[in-house]
C-alpha cells in the first residue's frame, strides 16, 4: 500500500527517495559518509518542517488516512477488549465503538470512541466516523454501565461531525448529544477525554465532556471545520487556510485558552509515522491521569458534578447587558432604506 504524502511533506519524500537510491547503490560503491550526511539532512528537515506547521497543515495531519484510529489504540492498549453493541432502541451504530477492556494496573476501563474506516467499504460501514443519534445513545448506555460497576471511562474523539442526514434529525440528533452532555456531567466515575484526530462540533462534544481533556499534538478541535467556516464566511472553500488560522483549533491554542488540560506529544512526523511509539505514550499518560483522578475522588469531598461544573465554568464568563431602549427596524419599498424606531 502506497504511503500518503501531504503537500508540505514532498521535499522530505524527495530526499527519502534519494536516500533509498543511494542505499541500493552503496552495495557496489562506498557511500557511507554520503549516506550519513543525507540522513542528517532528512532528520533536520523533518524537525524543521513539523516544528513550524501552520494550523491548516495540522488539520491535514489529523486527517491523514494512515493515522491510528480508535480501535487501533484500544487493541494496542488493552489485550481483552470486549466490544458492546446497540442502543437498545434503534440499532447498533458502527461510527461509535465501545466496551470494557483492561488497562494495566488501572484495571477494567470503559472505552468509547468514534471509528472511521480505512477504505471505501469500511467508511461506508462506519459512515465516515459520523455518528447517528443511536451512536450517542449507545455511548450513554455504556457510560451508565461503567458507572454502575464503578469503572473509569476513556473516550477517544475523532469525527468530522455528527451525521447531518434528515433521518438523523428525525430520530433526535440534537437531543441525543444534549442528553449525553447532561448525563456525562453527573457521572460519578472518572472520565478522561482524548482528542486523537478530528474533533468537530457537537459530533465530538457528544462524548467529550470529562474530568480531563487531553489532545494529541496534531489533532484539531473546533465548533466547525475550516472548510465549512470558509464556506459560510467567504462563500467558498478556497479560504480554509485563513479560516483555520482564525478558528485557533490546534492543541497549543486550546491549551492557552483553557479548553484542554494537556497536550500529548506525537512522534516526529505524526502518530502515523510511529504508531507503536504513540500507543506507548498514550498508555503512560492515561495511567497517570486515571490514577490521579482515582486518588482525587478518595480525598475530595466535592461531587463529580461540582468538579466538572467548576472546570467548564472556567472556560468563559458571561454577563447580561442593559435592556435595549430602542430597536431600529428597516422600513421602505426597496428603493431606499429607512428605519423606524420602536422605543422600549
Amino acid at each position: 500500500m502506497a504511503r500518503t504524502i501531504l503537500d508540505f511533506e514532498k521535499p522530505l519524500e524527495d530526499l527519502e527517495q534519494k536516500y533509498e537510491e543511494m542505499l541500493k547503490l552503496s552495495e557496489t560503491v562506498e557511500l557511507t559518509s554520503e549516506l550519513a550526511a543525507l540522513r542528517a539532512q532528512i532528520e533536520g528537515l523533518t524537525q524543521e518542517t513539523f516544528r513550524h506547521l501552520t494550523r491548516w497543515q495540522r488539520v491535514q495531519v489529523a486527517r491523514h488516512p494512515e493515522r491510528p484510529y480508535t480501535l487501533d489504540y484500544i487493541q494496542a492498549l488493552t489485550p481483552d477488549f470486549m466490544e458492546l453493541h446497540g442502543d437498545r432502541g434503534v440499532r447498533d451504530d458502527p461510527a461509535i465503538v465501545g466496551g470494557f477492556g483492561t488497562l494495566d494496573e488501572i484495571g477494567s476501563v470503559m472505552w468509547i470512541g468514534h471509528q472511521k474506516g480505512r477504505d471505501t467499504k469500511q467508511n461506508v460501514f462506519r459512515n465516515f466516523g459520523m455518528p447517528n443519534p443511536e451512536g450517542y445513545r449507545k455511548a450513554l448506555r455504556l457510560m451508565k454501565l461503567a458507572e454502575k460497576f464503578g469503572k473509569p471511562i476513556v473516550t477517544l474523539l475523532d469525527t468530522p461531525g455528527a451525521y447531518p442526514g434528515i433521518e438523523a434529525e428525525e430520530r433526535g440528533q440534537a437531543e441525543a448529544i444534549a442528553r449525553n452532555l447532561f448525563e456525562m456531567a453527573k457521572l460519578e466515575v472518572p472520565i478522561v477525554v482524548v482528542i486523537i484526530g478530528e474533533g468537530a462540533s457537537g459530533g465530538a462534544l457528544g462524548i467529550g465532556l470529562g474530568d480531563r481533556i487531553l489532545m494529541l499534538e496534531n489533532a484539531w478541535y473546533s465548533v466547525i471545520s475550516p472548510e465549512s467556516c470558509s464556506s459560510i464566511l467567504w462563500r467558498s472553500w478556497n479560504f480554509k487556510e485563513q479560516a483555520a488560522e482564525a478558528l485557533k483549533l490546534t492543541a497549543p491554542d486550546l491549551l492557552a485558552n483553557g479548553i484542554i488540560d494537556r497536550i500529548i506529544p506525537e512522534p516526529l512526523g505524526g502518530a502515523h509515522r510511529a504508531p507503536e511509539t504513540m500507543f506507548e505514550t498514550l498508555r503512560e499518560i492515561l495511567i497517570e491521569e486515571l490514577r490521579a483522578l482515582q486518588e482525587l475522588s478518595k480525598v475530595e469531598s466535592s461531587s463529580a458534578l461540582e468538579r466538572r461544573t467548576e472546570k467548564f465554568s472556567r472556560m468563559g464568563v458571561w454577563d447580561e447587558g442593559p435592556i435595549l431602549s430602542e430597536i431600529r427596524t428597516p422600513q421602505g419599498n426597496g428603493d431606499g432604506m429607512a428605519f423606524a424606531i420602536i422605543r422600549g
